[in-house]
This record gives C-alpha cells, sequence and structure tokens, in this order.
C-alpha cells in the first residue's frame, strides 16, 4: 500500500488567493460605480421631474412631470433645455435667463461690492 501524500492549501496560499479575489473584486466595482453613478448624479433633476427656470434670474427648481412650473418659473425654451450638470445649455443657463415678457437675455453682472468702510 503506498501513500502519497497528501496535498493541502496552506494559510499563505489562501491568502494569496483571498487576495487575487478581493483585487477582482474591488475592480469590478471601481469601474462600475462611475457608469453607473453618472447619469443619476449629473442629472438636472431627478426621473419624473423636468427642470424649470425663475424668471430674471438663473435660478432653478424641478417640477414633478404633468405639473405646471410655480409662480415665478417657467419651462426652459424647447430644444434649450439643459439636462446634465456642465452640458451646453447648463452652462449657456448660467449667463442668461428669461424675462418677464418671456425673451432671453443675458442676465448683468453683479456689481462689485466696496468692502465696509473702517
Amino acid at each position: 500500500m503506498s501513500h502519497q501524500p497528501v496535498r493541502t492549501r496552506t494559510a499563505a496560499f489562501s491568502r494569496r488567493r483571498g487576495r487575487r479575489v478581493s483585487a477582482l473584486v474591488l475592480a469590478a466595482v471601481a469601474m462600475t460605480v462611475p457608469i453607473a453613478g453618472c447619469s443619476i448624479q449629473d442629472a438636472i433633476c431627478g426621473g419624473g421631474e423636468y427642470p424649470v427656470l425663475n424668471v430674471g434670474s438663473t435660478g432653478r427648481a424641478c417640477v414633478p412631470n404633468g405639473e405646471e412650473p410655480p409662480k415665478g418659473y417657467v419651462r426652459f425654451p424647447e430644444g434649450k433645455v439643459p439636462e446634465h450638470v456642465g452640458d451646453e445649455w447648463d452652462e449657456y443657463w448660467q449667463s442668461h435667463t428669461v424675462d418677464k415678457d418671456g425673451k432671453t437675455v443675458t442676465v448683468p453682472e453683479e456689481a462689485p461690492q466696496e468692502s465696509p468702510k473702517e
């Protein structure tokens, strides 16, 4: 009867394997988070909402689909609706607004404030 030595996994082997699996899991999570998170984090409004513009300023709000904008707010002009933070229309509406007559106008820059005199 010939006895062959039984091969057992050593603690070192198990640690190395555990580290490889952990590294693979972390890599997969790291690659998934930016893809999944981007569209949600960067959206101007959440699902089921649309953005509206404060008349005469660059202020904004989000309104549930199917509801009218609140008093003092209007819908963005068709084709000029910001959808994601930093997109073309988001940047545009940082310096433009709609006046009380519905005309798109440039928002005047605020006058520099003087420092208090002592």
